[in-house]
């Protein structure tokens, strides 16, 4: 039987083992952050979608990655704490993972199979790349760094796969 997105082990920020399939049952928008960004005020539209969907099925899951000029040096403390002081983020954060190169992590590896808009799959640009997951863990839409989370066509892709 092969592995789905959702059985790929992942490592919350606190040190948790966890998968994806603890969120199967709903929409999920899984995104590689960084806390010295420029795009790093988009915390506060992912938060808001997280606010405001949240109860009809969707889950925000953050990433830190530090493969973008060095800017999520912290550690899985200080991220924490950036991310609820600054931005009072309350949705899930996994622990700093690569998202591109050798040491790419599993989920990375089949999330940038998966194509944008403009039909290109493959590495992640930046900070801030979102995926979305519909219900089951299909990946059914890539966002680049860009593209802000409250979008329209975020939006309209989110609401698209909402289960409830």
């Amino acid at each position: 039987m092969t592995q789905t997105v959702t059985d790929i082990a992942l490592t919350t920020l606190s040190g948790d083992a966890t998968t994806l399939a603890d969120y199967a049952d709903g929409a999920v928008l899984v995104v590689n952050v960084a806390s010295k960004c420029g795009l790093t005020p988009q915390y506060t539209a992912l938060e808001r979608l997280a606010k405001d969907f949240g109860e009809r099925g969707l889950t925000v899951i953050g990433v830190p990655c530090n493969q973008f000029m060095g800017q999520e040096p912290g550690t899985a403390e200080e991220i924490q704490s950036f991310c609820s002081s600054t931005y009072g983020v309350t949705f899930p954060l996994l622990a700093k993972t690569d998202v591109n190169g050798a040491d790419r992590h599993p989920l990375y590896a089949e999330l940038t199979k998966t194509a944008d808009a403009d039909g290109e799959a493959g590495d992640v640009q930046w900070n801030f790349e979102k995926f979305l997951l519909a219900p089951g863990g299909e990946i059914v839409g890539r966002f680049r760094p860009r593209t802000e989370p409250d979008a329209p066509e975020v939006i309209s892709a989110i609401e698209a796969v909402l289960p409830g």
